[in-house]
């Protein structure tokens, strides 16, 4: 198969991103960190998007105040920021008790999983450096595999999964979102691998499932896999507690619903995750990346 052809505007996308990761790679990966930190901090809410992040928050959490609002979607700025610059820097990142690295809850847990060979889905969502769970992951030992969302610009995409390959030391098989990925997926998982997956996203073709108490169109797929092959469904998120420090933690595995209905269980099982989610995004909401349309554009455009 011939490589995707590459137009003039994404070749000169690729050529600048390609010199933005050379500088932070230049830069040591809190300097990096801080310094774009900063800038989205001041940019982001700037733009357009912006608004749609506010929208998001007086719909799932109508008891802030715009002040509050603001706080919390500078912050989202500040992680995104964050997070951006820290990515070029992951592979220098390892489990440590203070400094740049992560610490791990339920290790052993996760090292008992390794260990055993069942299959397993770790669902999680975009918080703080969502990309550290992979990391977490793949050092732990784990047979990894995950999905992903191919950027548009294949120039782009070769780099960013060059870079996540990197990061976990050539161990990251990506199954891009849709039919075909799904097929290699399951067989992964049948074969007793542990497939991650960010559930948090809105997806159109999905099931409506409340989240903060409100409809939400959200990808059946964990719920699906888990039910289908008796693999454990394990909720899993990354906190930032420093500047580039990380606490990942790993939960005990949901129960998986049997009531005979698949339908009714593969909802009840995907309404259990987005209730994990909302948790953990209500701990620390500065830490979610709220910019996304989450929800109809209907239901956030009703809010008076």
């Amino acid at each position: 198969m011939s490589a995707p052809k590459v137009t003039l505007l994404q070749s000169l996308e690729a050529t600048l991103i390609a010199g933005f990761i050379r500088l932070v790679r230049w830069m040591d990966v809190e300097r990096a960190s801080d310094l774009f930190g900063f800038l989205a901090r001041i940019l982001g809410p700037l733009l357009p998007v912006n608004k749609v992040g506010d929208a998001n928050l007086r719909l799932a959490m109508p008891e802030l105040d715009a002040a509050a609002r603001r706080r919390i979607l500078r912050g989202v700025w500040d992680n995104l920021g964050r997070t951006v610059a820290e990515f070029p820097h992951l592979g220098e990142l390892n489990e440590t008790t203070s400094g740049p690295g992560f610490e791990v809850v339920n290790r052993h847990m996760m090292l008992d999983l390794a260990a055993g060979g069942a299959p397993a889905v770790v669902v999680g969502g975009h918080l703080a450096n969502w990309e550290v769970g992979p990391l977490v992951m793949t050092r732990l030992g784990m047979r990894m595999g995950f999905f992903y969302r191919a950027a548009s610009n294949p120039a782009v995409d070769a780099m960013i999964l060059d870079l996540r390959e990197q990061a976990n030391r050539g161990v990251f098989p990506g199954y891009p979102k849709g039919g075909a990925g799904a097929r290699q997926a399951v067989a992964f998982l049948m074969r007793g691998g542990h497939l991650g997956m960010l559930v948090d996203q809105k997806l159109n073709n999905g099931i409506a499932v409340p989240f903060f108490g409100h409809p939400a169109m959200t990808a059946p797929a964990a719920a699906t896999f888990a039910l289908r092959l008796k693999a454990k469904i394990i909720p899993a998120h990354v906190q930032r507690i420093g500047r580039v420090r990380y606490r990942a933690t790993f939960e005990l595995p949901l129960e998986l619903p049997s009531t005979g209905n698949r339908e009714q269980d593969v909802a009840a099982m995907t309404l259990a995750i987005n209730q994990r989610l909302e948790a953990w995004i209500r701990q620390a909401p500065e830490q979610w990346l709220w910019l996304h349309r989450r929800w109809p554009k209907e239901a956030t455009h009703a809010i008076p």
